[in-house]
């Protein structure tokens, strides 16, 4: 036990960064919390388009016993407001991490997990309740989250800023990771770095991105493939923006207005971007500098962290959280037919490919057919991919099958959250799962993450190229090839 933690006040555990000292809490089972430490200087001024600089040194102790700021962000429109959680806690030093440990201990070794958050590129925190790292710490893992910067302040392409900010926050978080983790009683050789939806996007790219190799030793990708965008659809979100802030398209320009007019500006773009569209969005770019070719090409080829194992998955329905609550499963009902054949150009599948999904989904409405052939362009397809690639390392493939207690829903998006950090008793996640989640899918699908972390194994074996994932919550079988498509749309 460290000195600095026998010397807090009142029992509460202190730690040494390399910036100063950390006083947090002491969580369930007597493990250690520490909240809100800034890994980087807040992103303010000159430095709100730059890339992260070193966080500023403190004298004395730095009470770490609450959440730092998140990252400015918009809102969720209601719709997905009501479903997601996503707490905004004001202030500049956004740019923190938070550590839950069973053994704040320099010695103790033990396995790390850091999540990265989802919310499109454009929203989330590490505040979510539902993120609660307690459970980890619990079972002998050290958990770290972290915020970094989104939409237009991470990921808006500007002709005289760094591209990727966002990603490059992240890189200095698995910085600060590395070189203070073993104070907190980690090990910095043991690190696995999982996210879902956009975070496991932003995993794909790190996977890839030569500064960040080294600096974790396997990954997990919930919901979310390795891609990046056409530069072109992000300057048009940062063109749209200046049009509306009657501004240039720079970072100079964009620096010189107020935090809140961009905000503004920016939910007003937000509005016609979307995962489904295609059309232009904020997300990660190819750059010499972060990401020198499309991650995905990069690490099917072996050509980057060929040695690190990734345990890959997908919920069975994943369309029903983009498309139900908004009356979209309705709308291409309407469509019928139209809308099947425009979902199989948008996810480039030939007839062929349409027929064969048809076979195995003879009762399929329109709007799920649809869904389903979508779900496979964005994720099931590069994702096992990926997967089939990967030599000599191994890549686990899980489905999450439960349907949600939430009429309408299913096996959405997002979904397996609470069930991986085991926090189903949190009240957020009742909000996607409904009341009556079942404590042993959370027990089995928790366990199969902790192993992973503490072993490179969560379970089951390796994907050798064919045959069905691991599915919690559903029979086993390939949903992939046969997707659940009988459930009820939101009224």
């Amino acid at each position: 036990m460290s000195a600095e933690r026998a010397a807090g006040v009142g029992g509460r555990p202190r730690v040494r960064t390399g910036a100063g000292v950390v006083e947090g809490r002491t969580g369930a089972a007597g493990t250690a919390v520490f909240l809100g430490i800034p890994y980087a200087a807040p992103p303010v001024g000159a430095l709100r388009f730059a890339a992260p600089a070193p966080p500023v040194a403190w004298d004395g102790v730095r009470d770490a016993g609450a959440f730092g700021p998140t990252a400015p962000k918009v809102a969720y429109p209601d719709t997905f407001a009501a479903l997601l959680p996503d707490p905004e806690i004001p202030g500049d030093d956004c740019l923190s991490v938070n550590v839950w440990t069973p053994d704040p201990a320099p010695g103790a070794r033990l396995p790390v997990m850091v999540w990265i958050h989802g919310g499109a590129h454009t929203r989330g925190s590490s505040a979510v309740p539902v993120y609660d790292g307690s459970a980890f710490a619990r079972d002998g893992v050290v958990l770290v989250s972290f915020n970094f910067r989104l939409g237009v302040l991470g990921y808006g392409l500007f002709p005289d800023a760094p591209v990727n900010r966002g990603l490059l926050d992240q890189i200095a978080a698995l910085e600060w990771v590395r070189d203070n983790i073993g104070a907190f009683g980690g090990d910095p050789a043991r690190v696995t770095v999982f996210g879902e939806s956009a975070g496991a996007i932003s995993i794909g790219s790190l996977l890839a991105a030569p500064r960040a190799s080294g600096l974790f030793a396997q990954a997990v990708l919930q919901s979310g493939a390795p891609e990046v965008l056409p530069r072109a659809k992000v300057r048009t979100m940062v063109r749209r923006m200046a049009s509306l802030l009657k501004v240039d398209a720079t970072a100079a320009a964009f620096t010189g207005t107020g935090l809140a007019d961009l905000l503004a500006a920016q939910a007003v773009v937000l509005r016609k971007s979307g995962p489904l569209l295609g059309g232009p969005a904020f997300g990660l770019v190819t750059d010499p500098g972060t990401v020198p070719e499309d991650p995905l090409d990069a690490l099917a080829t072996g050509a980057a962290s060929g040695r690190v194992p990734l345990l890959l998955g997908w919920t069975s329905e994943e369309y029903r959280l983009w498309l139900a609550p908004t009356g979209g499963m309705r709308l291409l009902d309407r469509m019928g037919p139209l809308a099947v054949r425009l979902a199989a150009v948008r996810a480039g599948k030939d007839r062929a490919a349409v027929r064969a999904l048809r076979a195995a989904l003879p009762v399929a409405s329109p709007a799920e057919f649809a869904g389903q052939l979508l779900t496979d362009a964005l994720l099931r397809d590069p994702l096992r991919r990926l997967a089939g690639a990967r030599r000599p390392a191994p890549s686990f493939l899980y489905e999450f099958g439960w349907p949600s207690g939430v009429p309408g829903l299913g096996a959405c998006h997002a979904l397996e959250l609470g069930f991986v950090f085991d926090t189903l008793a949190a009240p957020e996640a009742s909000w996607l799962a409904g009341p009556e989640a079942p404590q042993a899918l959370a027990d089995e699908m928790h366990a199969a993450w902790v192993r992973f972390a503490l072993t490179g194994d969560p379970g089951w074996a390796a994907w050798n190229g064919e045959g069905p994932p691991k599915v919690f919550g559903g029979p086993e079988r390939d949903r992939a090839q046969e997707p659940t498509a009988t459930r009820p749309v939101l009224p």
